[in-house]
């Protein structure tokens, strides 16, 4: 059973003056309206956040739908955008872990994996006791989740009245939201060498690189940094 209290505790854990509801509503208003443009219809576009629910793969997809990609390489694509999930839940899950706790609950609560929820939850996790960190987990995900499927139908009723430069402004709310948290996060030297040493190398990169710039400076960035931390044992 979901020990109730903790999960409102991260259900309400969205109200905060952290909260990342707000970027991830702007976020979702935008793939909405993106979703209508590009041809979805309504259920069509409640179900990609739904079921995918990551704003990158889903954008993916609908691009690689109008093209008229084949399944197998929509799947290549969407898993490879996607594949930042994989370090995030490395790291956030062993957190959660407690042997009391039956298995589904971390199962079933993967799909709830995104950079906001991800965000809210290494920043809240070490008040809650570890015996119940899972339901805490699982309340901002339900949270952050909803809130991803209501905005995506907002989004796609209110195409009509959203312009380009409106839909771009929108977008872009969510990385300024995850950059802004990073830099509050930077009292640890190694997530201050990982952040600095991405923003520095991100447009020397791209003078060389325009396609593989923000991945490669993320990953010698963060590598730096992994390896930083590990020598200093910390």
């Amino acid at each position: 059973m979901i020990n109730l209290k903790v999960f409102l505790t991260g259900l309400q854990s969205l109200k905060g003056s952290r909260s990342p509801a707000i970027p991830l509503a702007a976020c979702f208003i935008a793939l909405g309206a993106l979703l209508k443009d590009a041809g979805f219809n309504i259920q069509q576009s409640a179900a990609s956040s739904l079921f995918t629910y990551a704003l990158p793969g889903q954008l993916v997809m609908a691009e690689s739908l109008l093209v008229g990609a084949s399944i197998i390489n929509i799947f290549i694509a969407v898993w490879l955008v996607n594949f930042r999930l994989y370090p995030m839940t490395v790291s956030l899950f062993p957190l959660l872990d407690h042997k009391s706790q039956p298995k589904w609950k971390y199962y079933l609560s993967c799909h709830f994996l995104a950079v906001t929820s991800w965000l809210i939850a290494k920043d809240g996790y070490k008040k809650i006791d570890k015996k119940h960190r899972i339901d805490f987990w699982i309340g901002i995900g339900i949270g952050t989740w909803s809130t991803a499927i209501l905005m995506t139908v907002i989004g796609y009723l209110s195409a009509d009245y959203l312009n380009k430069d409106m839909l771009i402004g929108l977008a872009i709310v969510n990385p300024v939201y995850f950059f802004c948290m990073m830099i509050g996060a930077m009292k640890n030297l190694s997530i201050s060498i990982a952040v600095i040493g991405g923003t520095v190398l991100g447009p020397v990169i791209y003078l060389f690189s325009t396609e593989w710039a923000l991945l490669f400076a993320g990953l010698i960035a963060g590598t730096i940094a992994f390896l930083f931390e590990g020598k200093n044992g910390k």
